[in-house]
């Protein structure tokens, strides 16, 4: 356990859901993914990346069925992975010359890389829709996580996310799928705001 988050609440503990932290609002209105190029050392220690999974684990979760799970490469399993990583890359005809060359460097990009894993349960009776709904938001709670301790964190797919090879490397069951890497570490640069949406073409009044 660390300082930076609060421990987990008692159960049944009376929580606040309307009183909003000092901080909270400006946090969530300058939300920017930090630059796949710029994240370095430090990265967060064994005891802080375990608080910052535990903070991301608390999402929206339909039946309480936990359909997510999170897999930490870190040190010289970075290495490893990437290794193994540009071994698969070899193999793929419809992968471009530079996804082939870099493949082995992806895990370098950052200090800690975790993949999240959706993991829904097939044969609950909870869609498998929201299951997965829960995974995406497992894993942006994660980048919410990283930085509230201090951290840069960038959430990725490319191939690797999508590659059966790499699934059954990371020892995923039938039926899960990645959702995605989380790299994490500290900034070497600031982020550029960048064009964000209209909100007047992506909200709609409905009036019956």
């Amino acid at each position: 356990m660390t300082e930076i988050f609060p421990p987990p609440p008692e159960q049944q503990a009376p929580l606040k859901t309307s009183t909003a932290p000092e901080g909270l609002a400006e946090f969530l209105a300058t939300r920017r993914s930090a630059g796949k190029a710029t994240l370095g050392e430090p990265g967060p220690d064994t005891d802080t990346l375990a608080d910052m999974l535990r903070v991301a684990a608390r999402v929206p979760d339909h039946r309480k069925l936990e359909p997510w799970r999170f897999i930490t490469i870190t040190d010289e399993a970075r290495h490893a992975f990437g290794r193994k990583l540009a071994e698969i890359a070899s193999n793929y005809e419809d992968l471009s010359a530079k996804d082939v060359e870099s493949a082995g460097e992806l895990p370098l990009r950052a200090p800690v890389v975790v993949g999240v894993v959706s993991s829904p349960d097939h044969a609950h009776k909870t869609p498998v829709w929201e299951q997965e709904l829960s995974a995406g938001a497992a894993a942006y709670n994660l980048l919410l996580a990283a930085r509230a301790a201090g951290f840069g964190a960038v959430w990725l797919t490319e191939w690797i996310s999508y590659s059966d090879e790499v699934s059954a490397l990371l020892d995923l069951a039938q039926g899960e799928r990645l959702a995605g890497f989380i790299y994490i570490g500290t900034p070497t640069a600031d982020a550029p705001e960048r064009p964000r949406p209209d909100m007047a073409e992506k909200v709609t009044v409905w009036t019956g």
